[in-house]
């Protein structure tokens, strides 16, 4: 909807299309008014759909239910790629370290820096995720794509199985087999119940928001 010009623009209550026909308005005499005035009147409808859409994006991203088995999944996976991330992040339960993890990465496996960070990140920061089920999607998708690179990268080379007998020269993919079905489920399935996506998205919460939306324009 356009914008109303203020009475000394053009008269009160003159829309935008009638002010820029009026050849009488001095405003129209010169073109950059014109365009200064045309941004100003057309921002608060370009301001009033950008939330909307972004509201429902994040809607979208969190939206989950209230089932116990994705729960526990979730925090499963969680725990698990926390306690890696640790390692590579803060040194905790034996790890190198963030320094000693990129130096590895970058110098002795030749892993771009921006790439080995994300990787250290996706475990770190996706695991926290899962554990509070906060952003499960986002979360679940960094560690599917780390299983996808060690996949592709590392543990193709080995066959399916891990290491089990210490007869193979490196560890089989069928561990980050599991890990992309799990985390494909959480993406498709989101956080579950005791979560702050599911607290966030619950109907309680939708409803209180979809009320204060029509106060707000």
């Amino acid at each position: 909807m356009l914008r109303k010009l203020p009475p000394s623009h053009s008269g009160a209550g003159t829309s935008l299309s009638d002010a820029y026909l009026d050849k009488t308005n001095p405003y129209n005499t010169n073109p950059y008014i014109r365009i200064i005035h045309l941004i100003w009147c057309l921002a608060p409808s370009w301001g009033s759909e950008l939330p909307t859409e972004g509201i429902s994006m994040i809607r979208k991203l969190i939206a989950t239910d209230n089932d116990t088995a994705t729960t526990i999944l979730r925090v499963a996976v969680g725990v698990i790629f926390f306690a890696h991330g640790a390692q590579k992040m803060l040194g905790w339960f034996g790890g190198y370290g963030f320094t000693g993890t990129m130096g590895f990465f970058t110098g002795v496996m030749h892993i771009p820096a921006p790439i080995a960070f994300l990787a250290i990140a996706a475990e770190f920061f996706g695991g926290l995720g899962l554990i509070f089920g906060l952003l499960t999607r986002v979360a679940s998708f960094g560690i599917f794509s780390n299983m996808v690179v060690a996949v592709a990268m590392v543990h193709s080379h080995f066959g399916l199985f891990m290491n089990w007998s210490g007869a193979q020269k490196g560890e089989g993919y069928e561990y980050h087999l599991l890990v992309l079905a799990m985390t494909s489920f959480l993406m498709i399935r989101g956080a579950g119940a005791v979560s702050v996506d599911r607290l966030l998205s619950s109907p309680a919460n939708n409803s209180i928001m979809s009320q204060a939306r029509p106060q707000a324009a």
